[in-house]
């Protein structure tokens, strides 16, 4: 993600969005030790999934997602770089009083990765956006030099209402005042991206994939990197273990059908976004043969987001 160094380096607050298992995660992680390294910048990824059960109790969220905050960062972090013990805060104040003494004590500009922000809803979420914007203004002495929103969603669809049935739209309480400058998805694994990943095993084992065994892979991928790594697993450990016998277009098909059958946790979560009226409203009509009607752009944007769709054909 070139894009995101020039963000950080503007200043900017930003979202990152993605489908599950494709990386967002690792690849932030390994972002803000390199931020970190560099000695410019003091950068962390923090996760806020811990308060997603407490819906509008955001007096029992906030101290639950600041604990694994302080987990999270003592691993990241050298011991000098850690913030200072979270200051007391009234309830719906906690986030953002922690930002602040965290900025405020750090020697080095502060980059926060806010991971699975998405996962927040209701009373939780609107808090933790409102707290986010006003601390906007005070950057970056005394919050954030940037900050990023995490997670599978734009920012316009995260949930108002644990159900799924109302969300923000683009009247949230952090555009409100145009914070956020960009909204950033990570892109699938191109062909020559897929070749080069193989190469690697290649390269290590001395197990070669022909041409036509990564065009399956492909094929049954569509450069999705969990799909990717998923099938090279089958292959590599249960398909194709010879390392001496390269792998075979068979034997991608083999390792679909067990992923498919075998229902990973991952393909679980896509398909309970088939239960969401806004992408029913697309797929059904699909799966039955017919065009689906004229949709709101931010629908097809949605299904296109979560990985469910794609735009143009597919051979």
């Amino acid at each position: 993600m070139p894009e995101v160094h020039d963000l950080i380096e503007r200043k900017s607050y930003f979202v990152v969005h993605a489908p599950r298992q494709i990386g967002k995660t690792t690849t932030l992680v390994a972002l803000a030790a390199e931020l970190t390294a560099s000695g410019k910048y003091t950068a962390a990824l923090v996760s806020m999934e811990v308060g997603a059960p407490f819906g509008d109790q955001i007096g029992i969220a906030e101290p639950a997602m600041l604990g694994t905050w302080r987990r999270a960062i003592e691993h990241q972090l050298p011991r000098e770089l850690w913030p200072p013990p979270w200051p007391e805060a009234a309830a719906g104040e906690r986030v953002g009083a922690a930002l602040k003494a965290w900025a405020e004590a750090s020697a080095r500009p502060l980059v926060v990765f806010l991971d699975e922000i998405d996962a927040l809803y209701d009373d939780t979420l609107i808090s933790v956006l409102r707290q986010l914007r006003d601390g906007y203004r005070n950057r970056p002495e005394s919050f954030p030099w940037s900050l990023a929103l995490v997670g599978l969603r734009d920012i316009r669809d995260y949930r108002v209402r644990g159900d799924e049935r109302e969300h923000l739209g683009t009247a949230s309480p952090f555009n409100h005042f145009n914070i956020s400058v960009e909204s950033l998805t990570l892109k699938d694994f191109t062909p020559a991206e897929v070749a080069e990943l193989f190469g690697q095993h290649t390269a290590d084992t001395g197990q070669l994939v022909p041409p036509e065994t990564l065009g399956r892979i492909y094929h049954w991928s569509r450069g999705q990197p969990w799909l990717v790594n998923a099938l090279g697993r089958q292959l590599m450990d249960v398909l194709a273990t010879d390392r001496a016998a390269p792998f075979q277009p068979a034997d991608v098909d083999a390792a679909a059908r067990i992923l498919i059958e075998r229902q990973d946790t991952h393909l679980d979560s896509l398909s309970e976004r088939l239960r969401e009226a806004r992408v029913r409203a697309i797929i059904e009509p699909m799966l039955g043969g017919a065009n689906p009607q004229p949709l709101p752009n931010d629908d097809v944007r949605y299904v296109l987001d979560l990985g469910l769709l794609r735009r143009g054909s597919v051979p």
